[in-house]
């Protein structure tokens, strides 16, 4: 279902009192059936109560549009900037919607971190005070006895990430057949981080009826078709001043160093975690390098090149269209033709030397409404050159920091423990038992450096086996890719039978070149 939206653009101004100029009055983008704002005086008594134990001395704007909303009920798609008050946005009118006479879970928040779910709690307990509500934080990486105990006393507020609450409902600890509210947080993380599987699982276990947020840093598609899943008539609420994205298409650029460009690509992938994509550059020897270089971080990677064989160059297009490549490196010569439908990132590791080309790469994703994102990666000067690109075809470019060494580790971190928790369920009892023998080894070995090692090494290799396995797509693009599979078997079949037949009648197959008069750079 598609969010009724209502554009407001309007002059930035600040807010009275607002330290900071980075935080609209003004939304821009409203439901068309608009609610007025309210101000910290119009709460009712208890929620300026909690406000008060806060600090608060007047309501941020994103607080002031939210907060009708949630109290009228109505599900709604928050986009709002970190550190604008949007925790509380929500926070605030869902704890006056509790009821402390009630216990049993009555509101989930589902955060993607650990990080996250404990700077929730704490601020919903500032606000929370003396109302007689309890809090529950559940969350992987420590023990469960604590989170039990505050289900057993009737936890009415529960902030975690998805693993471990699934966890908890599949053993039975947690019981949501009562709930009423349902909170995304930063959503778009959750996806990029693989939960939707875990996220769809929990909805298994909730009412049909209940009211749904979802606060996200952007809106693509694939998360506008996840509010679609969980929320009943989903509308958008923006008051996100750098970036509103509800189009197909993101261009965003990172500023790299010129020297090991290669390295700060394999950052961007891990940060950015795309489902599949096309990897773009300027000559045949680049694409061959930057292959290799995928290859050896261990990345399901191949390159695509005027210099294959025609039969080498449908092999490799085979498997990227069967969904058993995750990255094709390629020049624009060489991807001519191509269409991948379900391409969810085209990445340019160098800017083009012709402006058009920078369209006819960009347009291999985002096709058909399916969204994409294409980044660019510039050094030195090219960055004025991709600018100026941009200029000519009116496009909206952003620039991304490049993710340092600790936010990757920390990201990677993340997205580990989530796969190993996923597995972890997939086992039987008896398989479970069986494993604890090793748990006195695991304490042993993580009492040495030396010998902690060695559970790095077993965790590493656990994290290469994941770098082929892309995190699970939207709906429409899963079926459209299982339609693309059945299609390209379809295709192999009859290629099988028709080389069977040349060889009946001991034909000499023979290598085509590749179409196209134009050459590569080498």
């Amino acid at each position: 279902m598609e969010p009724n939206l209502r554009d407001t653009e309007s002059e930035f101004t600040s807010p009275e009192g607002n330290k900071s100029n980075d935080f609209r009055e003004d939304p821009i983008l409203e439901p068309a059936d608009a609610l007025a704002k309210i101000s910290l005086e119009e709460l009712s008594p208890s929620m300026r109560a909690a406000a008060a134990r806060a600090g608060w001395t007047k309501l941020m704007p994103v607080q002031e549009k939210a907060i009708p909303y949630i109290l009228a009920r109505r599900d709604l798609m928050i986009q709002s900037q970190t550190g604008s008050g949007k925790t509380g946005a929500y926070l605030l009118p869902i704890l006056e919607r509790i009821d402390p006479e009630k216990a049993f879970c009555q509101a989930l928040i589902l955060v993607p971190t650990r990080e996250l779910a404990l700077q929730v709690s704490k601020e919903a307990l500032l606000l929370g005070g003396d109302a007689g509500i309890r809090i529950a934080v559940a969350y992987g990486g420590v023990g469960y006895v604590a989170q039990l105990d505050a289900f057993r006393e009737g936890a009415h507020l529960v902030i975690g990430t998805p693993g471990r609450i699934l966890d908890h409902l599949i053993r039975g600890a947690l019981s949501l057949k009562s709930l009423s509210i349902l909170v995304f947080d930063e959503a778009d993380r959750m996806l990029s981080m693989g939960f939707y599987p875990d996220m769809k699982r929990i909805q298994e276990f909730m009412p049909r009826e209940l009211s749904a947020y979802l606060l996200s840093a952007t809106f693509p598609p694939y998360v506008l078709r996840l509010a679609g899943e969980f929320l009943r008539k989903p509308e958008l609420l923006s008051l996100s001043r750098d970036q509103v994205h509800v189009s197909d298409m993101d261009h965003v650029y990172y500023l790299v160093p010129g020297m090991g460009k290669e390295r700060s690509l394999v950052r961007i992938i891990e940060a950015e975690n795309p489902v599949s994509a096309i990897i773009f550059c300027n000559t045949k020897a680049t694409v061959h390098f930057v292959s290799v270089v995928l290859k050896r971080f261990g990345y399901d990677a191949d390159e695509l090149s005027s210099e294959l064989t025609q039969k080498a160059r449908e092999k490799v297009m085979a498997r990227i269209k069967n969904g058993l490549l995750r990255f094709l490196v390629a020049t624009d010569v060489a991807a001519r033709g191509i269409d991948i439908p379900d391409l969810s990132h085209v990445i340019q590791y160098e800017p083009p030397e012709d402006p058009e080309a920078y369209i006819h790469r960009a347009g291999r994703t985002g096709r058909k409404g399916a969204g994409g994102v294409a980044i660019s990666l510039v050094a030195g000067m090219e960055q004025f050159r991709l600018r100026d690109i941009a200029k000519s075809f009116s496009i909206n470019l952003q620039e991304r920091t490049l993710p340092g060494d600790e936010e990757v580790e920390n990201v990677v971190s993340q997205r580990v423990t989530a796969l190993l928790e996923a597995k972890l369920r997939t086992r039987d009892r008896l398989r479970v038992e069986h494993m604890q023998r090793f748990i006195p080894l695991v304490k042993s070995l993580l009492q040495n450096e030396d010998e902690m090692a060695l559970i790095a090494m077993l965790v590493d290799d656990f994290y290469q086996t994941t770098l082929n396995t892309p995190p699970p797509q939207p709906p429409e693009l899963r079926q459209s890719a299982v339609s693309e599979k059945r299609s390209a078997s379809n295709s192999t079949a009859c290629i099988r039978k028709k080389r069977r037949r040349r060889r009946s009648s001991r034909s000499t197959e023979q290598n085509l070149p590749d179409n196209g008069e134009a050459t590569e750079g080498n």
